[in-house]
C-alpha cells in the first residue's frame, strides 16, 4: 500500500485497480474529473502537461488529450465515454491515438471505470482498468502504469486541496 493510502492491484482477469481516499466532497472530484479546464491541472504524471484536452462529455462523446513531458515528448490519447452516471460513475475506453485522434492499433485499448464513492464529505475514488489480454496488460504496466496514476493521484489531490482552500477563502 502507498503511504499516500493508495491501494494498487493486478489481477487474473487483467484489470488494474487503484484506489484513494480524497479530502474533497464528491461534487468537486466529480467536477474536476469531468471539465477540461481543470483535468489540465492534474491529468498525466508527475512534470508532465496537459496542453491539448478536448473533452464531448456525454455517452458517445470523445474525449482527446495530449500528455507533454519536461523533454518535450508527446503521448496522445483517445477516450470514449460509455457511460456516465452524475456523480458516481464515469466509464470509457481509452485508447493510444495521434493528434487527428486515429487510434494507434499497435498500441492497448483499455476499459476504464472510476467510480466515485461518498465518504461523509471525502469522496474515495476507485478506478478500474481492464484489458483485452495479458500481454496488453503487461505492456501497460511495463510502460509505468501503477507509477503514473499514483503520480497524476497525488497531482489530483494537490489540485484538490487547492480548490477547497479556493471555495473556502483561504
Amino acid at each position: 500500500m502507498n503511504p499516500k493510502n493508495n491501494r494498487e492491484t493486478g489481477s487474473p482477469e487483467r484489470t488494474f485497480v487503484i484506489e484513494r481516499i480524497f479530502d474533497a466532497p464528491r461534487e468537486l472530484v466529480w467536477q474536476v474529473w469531468t471539465a477540461p479546464e481543470h483535468v489540465a491541472h492534474w491529468w498525466g504524471p508527475k512534470d508532465w502537461t496537459l496542453p491539448v484536452c478536448t473533452m464531448d462529455f456525454r455517452p458517445g462523446g470523445v474525449w482527446l488529450y495530449c500528455m507533454r513531458g519536461s523533454g518535450g515528448e508527446e503521448s496522445w490519447g483517445k477516450a470514449i465515454y460509455q457511460e456516465i452516471v452524475e456523480p458516481e460513475r464515469i466509464v470509457f475506453t481509452d485508447t493510444f491515438a495521434d493528434a487527428e485522434g486515429n487510434v494507434n492499433e499497435r498500441m492497448p485499448s483499455m476499459l476504464t471505470t472510476v467510480l466515485f464513492v461518498e465518504l461523509e464529505g471525502k469522496t474515495k475514488l476507485i478506478s478500474q482498468t481492464q484489458f483485452a489480454s495479458d500481454a496488453e496488460f503487461e505492456s501497460v504496466l511495463a510502460m509505468g502504469m501503477a507509477e503514473g496514476s499514483t503520480q497524476m493521484w497525488d497531482r489530483l489531490e494537490a489540485y484538490l486541496r487547492k480548490k477547497t482552500e479556493e471555495q473556502l477563502g483561504v
